[in-house]
């Protein structure tokens, strides 16, 4: 099913046009350093004015433009089974994992450890059954791999545990190939990956304003062998970014432009999203905030910038700075899950699995995840209406004091016009205390145990991969 959202605006005509205004202002007047000589003498050759000494590349307001009007506006990524595929773009929302936390919370002790390579393996088998989350962002850092070994972990453990789209970010140059040379062998061709790409990356350029040298590389190599790929700035409000939201939300525009403009100076048409992930600090103690309602706000505003510009846009939300599964947890991921999806956000990541502020994933939190996005997607779907569904027939025979259990609107729509939730307890007070009082989390362990002890489901040639 496709959802559409943009029912939600914060920025009018009149500010989407003065935040590109200020946007073109800062990638041509204070620009952008990019650490990558390579880099500098391409953005040199397309036409930018680089300063070679300090590695600042400032962008005229025509060649922004002319990246816009090259990108593509819609980016389908693909999954290994049709039913997988997102079509991005407009006001299509999709939403699905993200982060790449360091910890695990231990679902038998409850103990917080490092993640590993089974990790990433169980929360790939707990994403394919689970219906409501759309796409596959490798979590987790697997420690054991260490980082020679992290890009193969991460993307071949993936693969082979679920056929929803997988996206990643890398650590190693070799690696990135050794990815994508397997997904050429699964695709069958070099061509076929590109037709139809089941992978993608994430290369960030960094805030404030500032390409680092591998990532610039990776960007550029994922570019080159036609896979999609995403640069997203994470700014942190009131320390890479002004404090201000508008501030932020203009330094991120300008940032996630300036990717843009990268993709399309190494090859025109590139595939590749706007890509944003604003955030804040907590003024009073200086911590990271990535569950704050103001990150909502700027991801929101961020979407609209994106419609503006008619550009797919992969931004974020659903992450908690609680430690735990918590009532905190609830309301972080719920408020800031719906912004996006009401903005018609295309790609959100982060959307399940991640606590802590992203540090850490829990096997649980991806199950009461997905009954969030569910619902959140069930508000997208509002209000189907026809004349079948107002059911005057049905009121007329019932009339005054009757009850509707056994009519045909009821028979028909049963089983489809109310969300379904796994997690909803029905049971009345004494059943409840008798079945040992649970809560929804001891629900979610329950699902997740259950889909973890299903026998393994070969989804790939693993032969393919190596």
């Amino acid at each position: 099913m496709s959802y559409q959202g943009g029912l939600l605006q914060f920025l009018n005509k009149d500010q989407k046009k003065k935040i590109h205004e200020t946007t073109l202002d800062i990638l041509s007047d204070v620009g952008v350093k990019v650490e990558n000589e390579k880099a500098l003498k391409l953005f040199d050759e397309k036409g930018a004015n680089v300063d070679f000494d300090n590695k600042i590349i400032k962008l005229p307001s025509s060649m922004v433009e002319d990246a816009i009007d090259s990108a593509p506006s819609k980016v389908i990524l693909y999954g290994r089974e049709d039913k997988h595929n997102l079509e991005l773009g407009g006001t299509n929302v999709h939403i699905g994992t993200g982060g790449t936390a360091v910890n695990v919370i231990d679902i038998d002790t409850g103990k917080k450890r490092k993640a590993t390579s089974e990790d990433v393996e169980n929360i790939a088998k707990i994403v394919q059954n689970l219906d409501n989350i759309d796409f596959f962002v490798v979590p987790v850092f697997p420690d054991d791999a260490g980082k020679e070994g992290a890009d193969e972990a991460r993307f071949f453990n993936a693969m082979k545990n679920t056929t929803k789209h997988i996206m990643g970010g890398i650590y190693t140059l070799e690696g990135q190939k050794k990815v994508i040379d397997s997904a050429v062998r699964i695709a069958g061709s070099e061509k076929e990956l590109k037709e139809k790409p089941f992978i993608s990356f994430i290369a960030n350029i960094m805030s404030p304003l500032i390409m680092e040298t591998d990532y610039t590389d990776y960007f550029r190599y994922a570019v080159e062998r036609g896979v999609p790929v995403v640069g997203p700035p994470a700014p942190i409000a009131g320390a890479t970014s002004p404090i201000t939201l508008p501030g932020t939300i203009a330094q991120t525009n300008a940032e996630a432009l300036f990717m843009v403009v990268f993709s399309q100076v190494i090859e025109s048409g590139a595939k590749t999203l706007y890509s944003v992930v604003p955030t804040n600090m907590d003024m009073k103690s200086s911590d990271f905030r990535m569950g704050s309602i103001e990150m909502g706000v700027m991801n929101s505003a961020c979407a609209e910038m994106a419609q503006f510009y008619d550009l797919p846009i992969y931004n974020t939300a659903g992450v908690t700075d609680s430690k735990t599964a918590d009532i905190q947890a609830g309301y972080e991921k719920m408020s800031n899950i719906m912004l996006s999806a009401l903005s018609g956000a295309n790609y959100i990541h982060d959307a399940a699995g991640l606590i802590e502020s992203a540090m850490s994933v829990s096997y649980e939190q991806y199950v009461i995840d997905n009954q969030m996005l569910g619902m959140a997607k069930r508000v997208l779907r509002g209000l189907e209406f026809s004349e079948d569904r107002l059911a005057f027939d049905d009121i007329k025979e019932v009339g005054p004091g009757g009850n509707f259990l056994t009519t045909e609107s009821t028979l028909k729509y049963m089983g489809s016009e109310y969300f379904e939730d796994k997690l909803y307890d029905t049971t009345d007070w004494d059943k409840w205390i008798q079945n040992g009082s649970p809560d929804a989390r001891d629900r979610a362990k329950d699902i997740a145990r259950e889909i973890l002890e299903q026998e393994d489901e070969k989804l790939v040639d693993e032969d393919l991969l190596y």
